[in-house]
């Protein structure tokens, strides 16, 4: 498995870990914004379990820092800290209009 697609799925487990915190999560959107300390330890292999652990290290309303390790066996295959941001969505889906919807996707 490439490292950039374990490094995604470090932060859509903590965008989902955070957005159970957020009171008006339908209304925002969690915009992943930087990849820091990303070490590959071992490579993932089709077959492989994948395990992932994200702990969230600072966290205000508008943007978070979490670690995120992925194990195999066991023993870490890759780490890194990663940051987003939350944002209001640009449309959101309660003020969605369903011609609005049907002529982008038109485009």
């Amino acid at each position: 498995m490439p490292g950039v697609l374990i490094v995604e799925a470090i932060a859509q487990a903590g965008g989902l870990l955070l957005l159970t915190e957020v009171p008006n999560r339908d209304e925002m959107l969690m915009v992943f914004t930087g990849i820091e300390k990303a070490r590959f330890r071992r490579p993932v292999v089709p077959g492989d379990q994948l395990r992932i652990e994200v702990v969230v290290k600072a966290w205000r309303m508008t943007a978070a820092r979490l670690e995120g390790k992925a194990y195999v066996d066991g023993k870490v295959a890759c780490e890194a800290i990663v940051t987003c941001r939350l944002v209001p969505e640009p449309w959101p889906r309660a003020k969605r209009r369903p011609q609005a919807i049907q002529s982008k996707k038109n485009l």
